[in-house]
């Protein structure tokens, strides 16, 4: 399945779409875009996320760009559970072998990853997970805990509540039947398509 999302960050000074190809398992595909501004500047970002079957990050590729500058950042597990960093120069291993998640700041789309992985929107589940963090502008990546723990399982509406965690902050993320963040308070919701022939 294919389909195209659009997130708005809450304080109204951010978009991200995403195209979005469902796969077996806990896999998929990403093809994003981010727009953000504020008082420390404005920047956009691309990224291309490839999921395997079994939930895990296999890819991530992420462009980002100020007025000053642009960076570009790839991330690559290995198959024996390694992860190769390459910002341009060659590819690095990175000192975060723990990690099998990406999050990448101020999108919800990566923290469906985790929660499409472990079934959290489908099942009772409590996890405290090392996890791959990549800055926006700076592509800063650094390893992180995060705790996610199923608040409610998906009910008649087809919508499910996970909570997040991480130090000080906490959120409950309300997810829809493929596992994909439908709100995350605070950051960002999902925009609700236009029906043909609406008018807005």
């Amino acid at each position: 399945m294919t389909t195209m999302l659009t997130w708005q960050a809450e304080d109204g000074h951010g978009l991200e779409g995403t195209r979005l190809l469902l796969g077996a398992g806990g896999g998929f595909r990403a093809l994003g875009r981010m727009v953000r501004t504020g008082p420390d500047g404005d920047y956009t970002a691309s990224y291309r996320l490839v999921v395997a079957d079994d939930g895990t990050v296999e890819r991530l590729s992420v462009t980002s760009a100020t007025a000053q500058r642009e960076r570009h950042l790839t991330l690559n597990r290995t198959e024996d559970g390694f992860w190769l960093l390459d910002t341009g120069s060659g590819g690095t291993r990175a000192p975060f072998g723990g990690a099998v998640d990406v999050d990448l700041a101020h999108s919800p789309m990566f923290n469906t990853v985790p929660i499409r992985r472990l079934g959290l929107h489908t099942g009772v589940g409590t996890h405290t997970l090392p996890m791959a963090f990549v800055t926006l502008p700076g592509l800063e990546v650094q390893e992180v805990e995060q705790v996610y723990e199923t608040v409610s399982v998906l009910d008649d509406a087809g919508a499910a509540c996970v909570a997040f965690r991480w130090d000080d902050f906490g959120a409950e993320l309300t997810v829809d039947a493929d596992g994909v963040v439908q709100r995350y308070p605070g950051v960002a919701a999902r925009l609700t398509p236009v029906a043909p022939g609406a008018t807005t």
